[in-house]
């Protein structure tokens, strides 16, 4: 024994051949064969459970179903705008003070003044309606029509075409269900003679618009997504299966959003079309890896869907969590329907995960004898030949990058946008017709409320007004001392017209404006207003539509910065954890967004001009929804060059063997948006999808060329700042 003790120990580099063999697993080898042990444990349970599994899916159809239908849907872009902002609580307090939540300007042609009285009586009767208020009610029995001033006469009333303005209050707010139960009711009375604007008619016709056509919008996806799938997969069958499960994980996503309250029609519109585009790869990731299993386990079809699952939940979900950051970067908007979309989207997409690996696996194995009599060859032709063109000739990629980003960049940045929803609504809408009829025969757009206290004194109230009179743009000040005008002593004005415009605390002055709402003009307009009233009365507000429209411009200004950033920022952080790279982040997030600013910049020089929310909605969505693919092929170069290929031969092979699976969810994602945005006849909804739909096919393009491009040139960079890229010749013997 004492001899062995004095034998000095080898140098541990000299064990190091033979020690190698017998070293136990290193720890981080051990969690991720626990990981793995667990997965496939997880596949086993649900491939035995399938048919439960089935039933119950099913079954909870049947809740979320009937909760989605009796979600109450928010037509009021509007009122997504911060409460704390002044115009906001404006109009808590007309609606607290004067019991007045919305007004509308309707137009009255064709018409007696004796038939408007009557039909002034019949409004009024109508649930929810609380003042009227036109010329002749103005003028009323004891005051004589020449007393009353003539520029009020002029603005109500156009001599040539015989049609009057009459005012409607209503004493619940814009976007309420029994204000616009109210506008139905109002306008089932009078045959198109009295025409109705303002935004709660707007509200009205959106309503209309969006319940003809939201379940078109998913038959139109789903049908388009079904036909590239069934061309572009090797089943017929196998598409629908799709689409069945993804349907019941809309049902579920969008039965869930009864724990918001309500959902705007942006998102009741966008949620099922964009979940069904979003959550396509998952299944056909599912698929393919049940194939590939199928070869190593040709006589057990349930072990190999046991290992698809296992695979397809262990690679769906670090792609997903880069989709739900994006679609959750909407919620740091101050403009709240950024949050609506962004949180019912996110949730979207958790159920297509849990679908995907629970519902998708006990369908296909239900159906696999059927699934295999559809079976055929993809029309998808050889890719093979593009990962070498591509690698041979990446500098002209490059170049191409250096060129066009400046000018998408640029285009992007400078791109018009439009506010006003009813300008791009049908021309055959009612609240359409009625504010081109405004425009058309008054001279009038936008129409705003002043709120001032009753104890401005009646020449200081007079002088407001007039001055207010005298701003460009503005064709009518009218408040209770301009109906009054000089002459008319105040007792004399009936009391329901000064209970209308002064409650004792508070009064209200309507400003009738020839500029449209959203227009430069008059948000010049309102500037000069608030300046105006805030001589007079620091406490007075100016609220309407066309101030409220004012804030949304300079609010959504603000979050488009900052949902862009947060967005990049979570992405980035998500990719660098994933693949465990510094480079890979700053290279992936860089092509993408290369993506994004050629999509985004294409219609600054076509001349189209995007609604408001464009820039945030499209960015964030194709950001989180197409750097999967990006994701996909780092990760087929990264194994690769793990395994030993030169830069070149690594390229080469991730580009190959992702190409198609990166085409079919791409060619799905357009196909779904794509005749949405042609169908629909809500500009927003329809440019929306339009953009989403091209965003697809560009960022297809881009990873398939230029991502390619930029792993030949930073190769090296790679990896020296990447975990698992470098071969290791002893990783072999271990």
């Amino acid at each position: 024994p004492l001899f062995f003790l004095m034998i000095r120990r080898p140098p541990r580099s000299t064990l190091f051949p033979y020690t190698t063999l017998f070293r136990s697993p290193m720890p981080q080898e051990n969690k991720k064969k626990e990981r793995v042990k667990k997965m496939i444990k997880f596949g086993k349970w649900v491939v035995k459970f399938r048919i439960p599994i089935l039933i119950l899916s099913f079954l909870l159809l049947i809740p979320t179903g009937i909760i989605y239908m009796n979600t109450r849907i928010n037509y009021d872009i509007l009122s997504y705008l911060p409460g704390d902002i002044e115009t906001m609580k404006g109009q808590d307090i007309l609606l607290d003070e004067f019991g007045t939540g919305a007004f509308s300007v309707a137009v009255i042609d064709g018409m007696q003044e004796k038939e408007i009285s009557q039909l002034e009586d019949k409004l009024k009767e109508i649930d929810h309606v609380k003042d009227v208020l036109w010329y002749g009610a103005l003028a009323d029995i004891s005051i004589p029509m020449d007393m009353l001033p003539d520029d009020l006469k002029d603005s109500l009333q156009n001599a040539d075409t015989g049609s009057q303005l009459m005012i409607i209050t209503f004493d619940t707010s814009m976007s309420a269900d029994e204000t616009l139960d109210a506008i139905e009711e109002i306008r089932g009375l009078t045959n198109e003679q009295c025409l109705l604007s303002g935004m709660s008619a707007v509200v009205t016709d959106i309503k209309k618009i969006c319940n003809s056509e939201v379940i078109m919008y998913v038959v139109i996806a789903a049908g388009l997504s079904a036909l590239v799938l069934a061309l572009t997969m090797d089943s017929f069958l196998l598409p629908f299966i799709f689409l069945l499960s993804i349907g019941m994980a809309i049902v579920y996503n969008l039965g869930t959003n009864f724990i918001a309250g309500e959902i705007s029609f942006v998102t009741q519109a966008l949620a099922a079309v964009l979940q069904l585009a979003v959550t396509m790869d998952y299944s056909i990731f599912l698929w393919h890896s049940y194939l590939e299993n199928q070869e190593r386990y040709p006589d057990d079809r349930k072990r190999a869907m046991s290992h698809a699952i296992s695979q397809t939940l262990t690679s769906v979900v670090g792609s997903s969590i880069t989709t739900i950051a994006g679609f959750l970067a909407m919620c740091f908007m101050t403009f709240t329907l950024g949050m609506d979309l962004g949180v019912v989207m996110a949730k979207g997409v958790v159920f297509g995960v849990i679908g995907c690996v629970t519902i998708l696996p006990s369908m296909i194995l239900a159906m696999d004898k059927w699934i295999e009599k559809t079976r055929h060859k993809a029309i998808i032709p050889d890719l093979g030949r593009i990962g070498g063109f591509v690698t041979k000739h990446y500098w002209i990629f490059i170049i191409l990058f250096l060129v066009i980003i400046g000018p998408a960049f640029y285009g992007q940045n400078h791109n018009q946008v439009y506010y006003d929803l009813m300008g791009t609504l049908p021309d055959n809408l009612e609240s359409v017709k009625a504010g081109n009829a405004l425009e058309n025969d008054f001279d009038m757009g936008a129409t705003h409320v002043i709120l001032a206290s009753s104890d401005l004194n009646s020449k200081d109230a007079r002088n407001l007004e007039n001055e207010i009179s005298d701003v460009d743009g503005v064709k009518l000040a009218l408040g209770l001392d301009s109906v009054m005008g000089p002459t008319v002593p105040k007792d004399m004005i009936p009391d329901d017209i000064k209970e209308m415009l002064d409650n004792g605390k508070y009064q209200m002055i309507y400003v009738i404006s020839e500029y449209k709402t959203g227009s430069d003009e008059v948000n010049a307009q309102c500037d000069a207003i608030r300046d105006i009233i805030k001589k007079y009365d620091d406490t007075a507000m100016l609220i309407g539509e066309a101030p409220c429209t004012e804030d949304l411009i300079t609010i959504t200004n603000t979050d488009f910065n900052t949902v862009n950033a947060v967005s990049i920022i979570l992405i980035f952080i998500i990719i660098a954890f994933v693949l465990k790279s510094v480079s890979l982040p700053v290279i992936l997030v860089m092509v993408i967004e290369f993506a994004i600013f050629i999509n985004m910049g294409i219609p600054h020089y076509t001349g189209t001009v995007l609604p408001f929310i464009a820039s945030i909605v499209i960015g964030t969505i194709q950001l989180g929804a197409t750097v999967d693919y990006a994701i996909l092929m780092t990760n087929k170069y990264k194994r690769a060059r793990n395994h030993g290929a030169e830069k070149r031969d690594a390229v080469r092979t991730a580009l190959d063997s992702s190409l198609q699976s990166v085409i079919v969810s791409a060619l799905s994602f357009f196909a779904a948006t794509f005749g949405v945005g042609l169908y629909s006849s809500i500009d927003m909804i329809s440019s929306l999808c339009m953009l989403l739909a091209r965003g697809a096919l560009i960022s297809l393009i881009v990873v398939a060329f230029i991502l390619p491009a930029m792993f030949m040139v930073f190769d090296k960079l790679i990896c020296a700042t990447s975990a698992g890229f470098r071969y290791k010749k002893d990783s072999s013997v271990q």
